[in-house]
């Protein structure tokens, strides 16, 4: 099955506003460029994904997505869901029968659970809904085809999407992915990633050196 992820960033300038008391704003800049490079590294080592799609309005990001062989789409910051459509939008323009969309701040991504979760077995109608770590949220999606559920990201998505999918008649599935469940929006998700890294080896490269090169500059 002809398969694409697709990648949302917001401005780097503009994201995780609510690390503003842990960080500076060059600190939190740098953070949001290693998580999102982390997660292209682990995109480009599935074998299953034909292409990914980076959405960003932001220089810098559509600049880092080129290098690793990404298709960039402008977006114009409307949104995550706004952006998850447009790229949605050109998986169905390319032919793509199923997109993978994923955050740009799970840095811990693992090819070998995303393969696996491209493996689950599904309809051929069908959305898989991988929850946050806090089981409310979605950090993603995979949907086949591409428009068979309207992304409807943010709080309480988690029960949101399966409503949606139900009212439309859609075979739909809550799939829990560890690499996936660790996204960072607050200070305690913060703890949570380098409490996870501490106790982890390899992987997460260029988060690992970000965050090592602050520890080292606050001691």
């Amino acid at each position: 099955m002809r398969t694409l992820a697709i990648l949302p960033i917001k401005s780097f300038s503009l994201a995780k506003q609510r690390l503003r008391a842990e960080l500076s704003d060059a600190d939190r800049r740098a953070l949001v460029d290693a998580m999102f490079s982390d997660v292209l590294v682990a995109l480009r080592r599935m074998p299953a994904l034909e292409s990914i799609v980076v959405v960003s309005g932001d220089r810098v990001a559509q600049r880092i997505a080129q290098g690793y062989g990404a298709i960039v789409v402008e977006d114009d910051e409307r949104g995550h869901n706004s952006a998850a459509k447009k790229g949605i939008a050109v998986a169905l323009e390319d032919g793509i029968e199923r997109v993978l969309l994923v955050p740009g701040d799970c840095a811990v991504m693992d090819p070998r659970e995303l393969e696996e979760l491209l493996a689950h077995p599904a309809a051929e109608h069908s959305a898989l809904i991988v929850p946050d770590r806090h089981g409310t949220g979605t950090n993603a999606l995979l949907l086949a085809p591409p428009d068979v559920l309207a992304p409807s990201f943010g709080p309480d998505s988690r029960r949101r999407h399966m409503a949606d999918a139900d009212a439309a008649g859609v075979a739909a599935e809550v799939v829990e992915v560890p690499c996936l469940a660790l996204d960072v929006d607050t200070p305690d998700d913060l703890e949570a990633l380098q409490q996870h890294l501490a106790g982890t080896r390899g992987g997460a490269a260029h988060t690992r050196g970000m965050l090592n090169q602050l520890m080292r500059a606050r001691s």
